[in-house]
């Protein structure tokens, strides 16, 4: 029962942060077209406890199209981890010079396998 009130603590005040979050963007945007987009791992925590939410992240993107670089922006932290493993798997349109820009992953229990 006590573990049970911790997770139940964390899951409010990991939501209270994203809503703190939420409103941040970052100072440079740039937007490229997302050439390969593998989908999020929905993580087992996660659905047991039937959390959904959005993960936003800036992304740094090299000018042939990997991630550089992802930073977390807002989100949950159970769902954290998944999305960055993801984003870093994504691959870009090339262009001239490197670019900052934020990428948001929604996790929904009802659409996970």
């Amino acid at each position: 029962m006590r573990r049970a009130s911790k997770v139940i603590a964390t899951v409010l005040v990991s939501l209270c942060l994203f809503a703190a979050l939420a409103g941040q963007t970052a100072s440079h945007t740039a937007e490229r077209k997302v050439v390969e987009k593998p989908a999020p791992v929905y993580p087992e925590l996660a659905k047991r406890m039937h959390i959904a939410g959005i993960v936003k992240l800036e992304v740094v993107v090299r000018p042939n199209g990997i991630v550089k670089t992802t930073k977390t922006v807002g989100g949950n932290p159970v769902l954290i981890q998944s999305a960055m493993d993801a984003v870093r798997k994504w691959k870009f349109e090339a262009a001239p010079e490197e670019t900052t820009g934020i990428v948001e992953l929604t996790f929904d229990p009802q659409q996970a396998q």
